[in-house]
């Protein structure tokens, strides 16, 4: 069977992992810290000591960490994957990372022998366990087809965008406009709070309305309710996207004015009292339990 190393077993990562273990594939993992594997391991997966030994006679290298210094770290560091990845193995980056990290992982892996793939994902934890990610690819068109088998079993819908960087593109304005969504519906359900309105009545108001949103109608129940149990997505995590994304409009649309920067300091506010919380707890710093009289 074709062989797989996976690199990165974070709420999304460990679940895709999981995918290629259920398709058959021979599976070699390599995270920071092992415990998130063992499982994995349970259930045939290979342990390797770092992403250097994961990759060794890997048909693909499959990674899914946090940021730009993550990804690179381990693609390029001292024992990262590309010293050991042999000729025409598919590099497969499905982190979130900035467009111009994209490019060069992409000049420089290739320039190592290695094949490509741009490739950024979208769903949540239970969508990565069950192989229905939707899969957002920047490729030579060649490449992405010999990829696809690799692409299959993590994902049931391939949107391919064009060359290397497109498909990371995609992902940042996906991930801008949910952080926009997110911190326009806390300041919103917070001055419907401090008004003193039903927010039972608010809140189906929302649901029934042309601003819900997926994003929206998710988070209104959780912020309404204030449960923040099961964190899918941090505020750091949303502050970095939403940041790389600002960078890339910043460049793209230069002198315009962008209100994605205020989502950006919203979630870098977020980021500073709660970075691994949920990204929907953001209403707590806008809420105040004093109401209009």
């Amino acid at each position: 069977m074709p062989r797989v190393a996976f690199i990165g077993l974070g709420r999304m990562g460990h679940g895709m992992a999981g995918r290629y273990l259920d398709a058959g594939f021979t599976v070699t993992l390599w995270n920071r810290s092992k415990a998130k594997a063992e499982d994995l391991i349970a259930r045939g997966a290979i342990w390797a000591t770092s992403p250097e030994d994961a990759a060794i006679d890997a048909d693909a290298v499959v990674t899914m960490v946090a940021d730009d210094e993550a990804s690179r770290a381990v693609w390029l560091g001292p024992q990262g994957a590309a010293k050991t990845a042999k000729a025409s193995t598919i590099a497969i980056e499905c982190s979130t990372v900035s467009y111009d990290h994209a490019r060069e992982m992409g000049r420089e892996l290739n320039a190592r022998g290695l094949i490509y793939i741009d490739c950024p994902v979208t769903g949540l934890p239970d969508a990565a366990a069950a192989g229905k990610l939707t899969l957002l690819v920047g490729a030579d068109a060649a490449d992405l087809e010999r990829a696809r088998p690799y692409l299959t079993p993590i994902g049931s819908t391939i949107r391919h965008f064009g060359a290397v960087g497109s498909g990371t593109v995609y992902k940042l304005i996906n991930n801008l406009m949910g952080a926009i969504q997110i911190a326009g519906l806390a300041e919103g359900l917070a001055i419907a709070e401090q008004a003193g309105l039903d927010m039972n009545l608010v809140l189906e108001s929302i649901q029934a309305g042309v601003a819900a949103s997926p994003q929206v109608a998710r988070h209104s129940k959780r912020m309404v309710a204030r449960d923040f149990s099961g964190a899918t997505f941090t505020a750091a995590l949303r502050h970095k996207d939403a940041g790389y994304a600002v960078k890339l409009a910043e460049s793209l649309l230069a002198g315009k004015p962008l209100v994605a920067r205020a989502a950006v300091e919203a979630y870098a506010q977020a980021k500073a009292v709660m970075a691994d919380e949920d990204e929907g707890k953001m209403i707590e710093l806008v809420s105040r339990p004093k109401k209009l009289s």
